[in-house]
């Protein structure tokens, strides 16, 4: 089984490279915990998408950690990595987002995969119910995505995006981003549209069980997007919108799996104390050894 980890992202909110930030009691990277649950509940598949100045040192980082037994892939999101026999107009400074993150690893993955953020959080059973989700898959057209509680993925240090999910027996039906969620006097608020959403909405995090068949469709989807010329000087495409296209026009199923597991996530550099604090309490608690990677 296959991890996919976005990896290439900015943090301009966070203010540095929240990827590589030491949260860890040990000074492990966030992502090393997510690593260290899916390789607990039988992945042996490590690809993480990067930027290209941090593939070198990402690579040598990870491989002293993990060990030789499990293959590890780190590739490089390229703006330049486009579907053949298009040019843009635009001299493009940004990657064009987490689906095109997530095509960048078209030619290592054949098999069913799950990709997350790197960035959060996700608990230990939240692996685990992907690997079960993947070991009774039938159909490479059923997907799955572990979903969170709205009311415990918000952050107390400013307006946070969330994949607000409508689910009908356990199964996806669409996705509503929504892009500034705020908590307001104990209500939760989405700014742009004025909504007061329900604490115990289902929320994407980016948390999805995919097969191989996500990287024809993003390719298809990518070429529409690349043929709007109004598209190429800074707009992306995002993985819960081809996610929804697929759905939309019968190409996948999506169960939605609920865990009892805990999100964390450091969108502000403010979130940091929170996520040090939670991942020294789950170590002291012997979830996790201290150090992470006792060889590395």
């Amino acid at each position: 089984m296959t991890l996919l980890l976005m990896a290439a992202g900015s943090g301009s909110r966070y203010g540095k490279l929240k990827q590589f930030d030491d949260l860890g009691p040990a000074g492990e990277f966030l992502m090393e915990f997510s690593i260290f649950d899916a390789l607990k509940n039988g992945f042996d598949h490590i690809v993480v998408i990067t930027k290209e100045e941090n593939q070198t040192f990402l690579k040598e980082h990870l491989s002293k950690r993990i060990g030789t037994g499990i293959k590890l892939d780190v590739l490089v999101q390229k703006i330049e990595d486009i579907p053949s026999g298009i040019t843009i107009s635009e001299e493009r400074k940004k990657p064009w987002g987490t689906a095109h993150a997530v095509w960048t690893a078209r030619d290592v993955i054949k098999t069913p995969f799950v990709i997350i953020n790197a960035d959060d959080y996700y608990g230990e059973k939240a692996f685990e119910s992907a690997a079960n989700f993947i070991k009774n898959q039938k159909d490479f057209a059923a997907f799955a995505l572990v979903s969170y509680r709205l009311k415990d993925t918000l952050s107390d240090y400013g307006s946070v995006s969330r994949g607000v999910c409508s689910v009908e027996n356990k199964t996806l039906k669409s996705i509503k981003e929504r892009t500034k969620i705020v908590k307001i006097d104990g209500k939760i608020i989405d700014e742009e549209s004025g909504l007061e959403l329900s604490e115990d909405a289902s929320v994407s995090m980016n948390f999805w069980i995919c097969t191989p068949l996500i990287f024809d469709y993003t390719k298809d989807y990518f070429s529409q997007f690349l043929a709007d010329k109004n598209n190429h000087e800074k707009r992306e495409i995002y993985l819960p919108f081809v996610a929804q296209e697929m759905m939309e026009n019968g190409h996948i199923s999506v169960e939605v799996l609920t865990t009892n597991s805990h999100w964390f996530g450091v969108t502000y550099y403010d979130d940091k104390k929170t996520a040090v604090d939670t991942l020294q309490n789950l170590t002291e608690d012997g979830i996790y050894p201290a150090p992470l990677w006792p060889k590395a």
